[in-house]
């Protein structure tokens, strides 16, 4: 790595600490809307679980990733913006100094996007865009004052969107037919126009539950983890991770069908973190040992230790989301607990492997080594 790339790789290193610091604050607002008692920061805090966990976490994690991809250093404005909008949050400064902070990154974002899609416009990089802008739409009508309640769906179409156009531009790899792909566009398409509606009835968000129940199963049927999960070791990882999420998906999308105008607990509860849990998780899970070198500039070797956090996900929102349909407040509460475990297994397991890689990369090279022992 040359002095450039190594100054460049060393000023993202903030905007990750921010990101991962942001996800971990989040568990523990997390932990408290769950009724734990946890040690108390501020009282208020616990009302940012979403935010930091959305905009914080992964709204910092997908910007850095796209100013990584553009290259440019105005393109990093982004991320900035957007941690530093979790970093006020945390702090407890006023509002509107968050909500505006992470707005303007998510502003930053459609820019980048703006940029992306001029240098190629494709069915893919189109999709992601709009999930950029779906985010926009979302911290907008948040900053404008309406409840996380009123909006959460625009939040959920960036995290989708940003992932189908992913999975749609990797389709080029398979031998997908253009018919094919027209299908997930239309899915697409039909999700979208269900989030125009969704502000003012329930019927808006039925349909767009149906888009994502197409999305879902498209992704399911034509998705190149359905080949390479019959390889091994990261390969097949990636293809187990994305799988399950799409199996996820598919629930989450019938959750929003079946209890869409349904903002109890148990049911809310159940059309969130399907997605937010279940999908995005999966994906993030699968992609870490790709996305970490990519952003770090350092490897991150993969390891068989790395199907603990995954099954101990899948295990605890299986609890989690069988709480939520008995109506069990017990069971919803030892799943979400179970899912902070799985998180922060994940975030050890990729401190380790992150440590491990770096180790590797300080041992002399073998020919070094033959030269070292000769001079002995």
């Amino acid at each position: 790595m040359n002095d450039a790339s190594e100054r460049i790789a060393y000023g993202r290193i903030p905007l990750m600490a921010a990101a991962m610091a942001a996800l971990l604050i989040a568990l523990w607002a997390g932990l408290a809307r769950l009724g734990v008692e946890v040690p108390p920061i501020r009282p208020t805090l616990p009302l940012a679980h979403g935010p930091l966990m959305v905009c914080g976490f992964l709204g910092t994690l997908i910007s850095l990733e796209r100013a990584v991809a553009l290259g440019a250093r105005w393109s990093y404005a982004a991320p900035a913006l957007t941690a530093a909008g979790a970093l006020a949050l945390i702090a407890g400064l006023p509002d509107p100094a968050g909500p505006l902070l992470i707005a303007l990154g998510s502003a930053g974002l459609v820019a980048n996007f703006i940029v992306i899609v001029r240098r190629q416009t494709a069915p893919f990089t189109i999709t992601m865009g709009l999930g950029a802008a779906a985010w926009l739409v979302g911290n907008c009508l948040w900053l404008g004052g309406v409840a996380i309640t009123g909006m959460y769906f625009w939040w959920t179409a960036f995290l989708v969107l940003t992932i189908a156009g992913e999975r749609l531009e990797l389709s080029r790899l398979s031998a997908v037919t253009e018919r094919s792909r027209a299908m997930l566009i239309a899915g697409i398409g039909i999700f979208i126009a269900g989030l125009a509606g969704a502000s003012f009835s329930t019927a808006g968000l039925r349909l767009a539950g149906a888009g994502m129940l197409a999305i879902a199963l498209w992704l399911w049927r034509y998705d190149l983890a359905r080949r390479t999960i019959r390889q091994h070791g990261l390969t097949r990882f990636m293809a187990v991770n994305l799988l399950a999420g799409y199996v996820w998906l598919g629930a989450g999308a019938l959750a929003w069908i079946c209890f869409n105008g349904d903002l109890t607990t148990f049911r809310y509860d159940l059309m969130l973190h399907t997605i937010f849990l279940g999908f995005v998780f999966s994906m993030i899970f699968a992609h870490a040992p790709v996305i970490f070198p990519a952003v770090l500039q350092r490897p991150l070797p993969y390891r068989p230790a790395f199907y603990a956090h995954v099954a101990i996900l899948h295990l605890s929102l299986l609890i989690r989301i069988g709480g939520d349909l008995a109506g069990s407040y017990r069971l919803y509460e030892v799943g979400g607990i179970l899912n902070l475990v799985a998180l922060l297994v994940f975030v050890a397991n990729t401190a380790a492997s992150l440590a491990r890689g770096a180790a590797r990369r300080s041992l002399p090279s073998r020919p070094a080594q033959t030269a070292a022992r000769r001079a002995v």
